[in-house]
């Protein structure tokens, strides 16, 4: 399917218009864009500009609140439980992540409890926040929306992707940021996959029946048809691991656990995220950590490689060098295109104004 290109500065204004005319304010919109237009740039098209049109969905269907802040419920200064209010996961996830490393430059360590955002995007941005602040980050996240993932040796699916994230400062050199999904793969990138009409990596999927498929059209079915569910990665550790973000990251933050009881929404995507914040500097190794990382990963780089392998990369580095390629424009296909063309159409009905469509910036990729 044909790609355009989107020059990346033109996309960023075009999204926070969108929310402008939408009716958030001029911060939520900014922080908007500067998260999906960045979570593209880093090369995770799967939570990139491809969301808005479910975000305005959810919108439209008064899910998605525009305009609400963290709301701190329960302080005990190095402990935060904060409630998102059901608005716009990348501003009141912003918020909430601003708290809790305020906390933990002042008390050395923050654990902070986030319920009711509604979609936060990718985690790596919360992490790369604490980050900037100088902070090591860990991130245990659950999502609440028709349950996708089948738990291991299961054919229907019963929690969502459930990411894990680790945020690691290293004095002079790039960050070390794990960002993954408990599932095989992320279902935007079966979506990204479904829209442009190619196969998803074996071992990624089930279809209805329970048979394991490479075809992404088992997640977008006719109606009336049961949809397929995702695998988790590596079997019963993916599953493993995902119950752990859904009772961290859910059920003790107080929030939603993926049962039908809480599945009412028609295209919200809620998430609940459990964050430990902490200053390492005041573990006291400041002197010698920065030269035990580069010695450990100059000794995990010489290895020798496979045949026809990549050079061996740290977490984080693929995010890096994508910024780089991505700088000037950002690619995406045709099918995700006409759903942001519509998903503005469906602002201008709503609301009488919008950038217009997405498609009017784009040039074919070469």
């Amino acid at each position: 399917m044909t790609e355009h290109l989107i020059p990346t500065p033109a996309l960023h204004h075009w999204v926070m218009d969108l929310w402008l005319a939408a009716g958030s304010t001029g911060r939520e919109a900014t922080l908007t864009a500067d998260h999906l237009v960045g979570a593209n740039l880093a090369g995770h098209d799967s939570h990139g500009v491809g969301m808005v049109p479910r975000y305005v969905n959810s919108w439209l269907a008064q899910e998605l609140q525009l305009n609400r802040h963290a709301a701190v419920v329960q302080d005990s200064g190095t402990m935060l439980t904060v409630d998102g209010q059901r608005g716009m996961g990348q501003a009141v996830t912003f918020e909430a992540m601003e708290l809790a490393v305020a906390r933990a430059r002042e008390h050395g360590v923050c654990i902070m409890g986030l319920r009711n955002a509604h979609h936060l995007g990718r985690v790596g941005h919360w992490a790369e926040q604490a980050i900037a602040a100088g902070l090591v980050s860990v991130h245990f996240v659950n999502a609440v929306s028709k349950p996708i993932v089948a738990p291991h040796g299961g054919t229907q699916g019963r929690f969502l992707t459930n990411p894990f994230t680790v945020g690691i400062p290293v004095p002079g050199r790039a960050p070390v940021l794990l960002d993954f999904a408990t599932s095989a793969i992320a279902l935007g990138k079966v979506r990204m996959a479904y829209n442009k009409q190619v196969k998803v990596p074996p071992g990624s999927l089930l279809d209805r029946h329970g048979a394991v498929t490479d075809d992404p059209a088992v997640m977008f079915p006719e109606p009336g048809t049961p949809p397929g569910a995702l695998m988790p990665f590596a079997g019963h550790k993916g599953h493993a691991l995902a119950m752990v973000c859904e009772l961290l990251g859910a059920a003790l933050t107080g929030g939603d656990t993926t049962r039908p009881a809480h599945v009412t929404m028609k295209h919200a995507i809620w998430n609940n995220m459990l964050t430990i914040v902490f200053d390492p500097q005041r573990m006291g190794t400041a002197d010698v950590f920065g030269d035990e990382v580069n010695a450990f990963v100059e000794w995990v780089q010489s290895a020798p490689l496979q045949e026809g392998s990549d050079p061996i990369m740290m977490p984080g580095e693929p995010e890096q060098r994508m910024r780089r390629a991505r700088a000037a424009a950002v690619p995406i296909d045709e099918g995700t295109l006409a759903q942001m063309d519509e998903a503005a159409a469906a602002v201008q009905r709503a609301r009488g104004q919008s950038p217009g469509p997405l498609s009017a910036l784009a040039v074919p990729a070469a």
